[in-house]
């Protein structure tokens, strides 16, 4: 993929590509592996159907004016789990300007996508606008997990704007955006954060949900578990920190019935 410096007064343009496809024998090969910048993608072993990408940060980005590209191709029948191997920190720039990250991801019918990389931590001074588009074919399945920490250990965090967009069979299944940090009106309020640093969410999609939706509960005071209108289910919790938000998650997860056993190609792990 093309990696370049942007015109002068700009950061870092970066690419990667991810494409999964079934193999003909039960498996799930990976044709297009391809990455440049800091995308360092790496072919782990595979687990039965599942081919597994891991994503190694090869250099310090996203910084305030790079241009960060991802995309994800999971072809009809494939199954894929993608992660990375240590947080994203979005960082300061010398020019002052923000970064972005777009990440685009297509799930084919019949086919399952686990997409569960570390969290993303907004440091200070730094400016992110990141945008995640999810499109899923009728039968696709997906897990799909998000968390944002605001702010390093003792400092205040930069400012961040996420929005996660996902469509199943062409229709919005699940639409949200978050801000946060210097300059967006209430976001350390109690109707936001709450004085809270980490937020995230575990988003699951099953065509099985149709016929079994889960139950809506609360997590304690943080967290919530809530089905959408489809066969999907979300479990949205604030923490004050990561491990705590991980842990949020976990047991939003494990403490639902998503109607997925854990012998299948969707079963649920960090």
């Amino acid at each position: 993929m093309t990696t370049a410096l942007a015109p002068a007064g700009h950061g870092l343009l970066a690419a990667a590509r991810v494409v999964a496809a079934a193999d003909g024998r039960g498996g799930t090969a990976l044709p297009v592996l391809d990455g440049g910048g800091p995308f360092a993608l790496r072919r782990l072993r595979s687990a039965g159907h599942e081919a597994r990408v891991c994503l190694v940060g090869a250099m310090s980005a996203p910084l305030g004016g790079d241009a960060l590209a991802l995309s994800a191709d999971v072809g009809d029948g494939a199954a894929l789990h993608f992660s990375t191997t240590a947080a994203t920190i979005a960082l300061p720039g010398r020019t002052g300007a923000p970064a972005t990250y777009d990440v685009r991801i297509r799930v084919g019918d019949g086919a399952v996508l686990r997409w569960l990389p570390e969290p993303l931590i907004s440091a200070r001074g730094g400016e992110l606008r990141m945008t995640t588009v999810v499109e899923l074919a009728p039968t696709a399945r997906l897990v799909f997990r998000e968390e944002q920490i605001l702010g390093r250990a003792g400092e205040p965090p930069g400012r961040l704007t996420a929005r996660l967009t996902v469509r199943r069979d062409g229709r919005s299944l699940y639409d949200q955006e978050l801000s946060y940090g210097p300059g967006v009106p209430g976001w350390d309020g109690g109707a936001v954060l709450g004085g809270h640093r980490a937020a995230g969410q575990l988003l699951v999609v099953d065509p099985a949900f149709a016929a079994r939706p889960p139950e809506a509960r609360a997590l304690g005071p943080t967290a919530v578990v809530a089905p959408l209108a489809g066969p999907a289910v979300v479990v949205s919790a604030v923490a004050r920190d990561g491990l705590e938000l991980r842990t949020l998650l976990e047991n939003g997860r494990s403490g639902v019935d998503f109607g997925i056993q854990h012998d299948t190609d969707i079963a649920v792990q960090q």
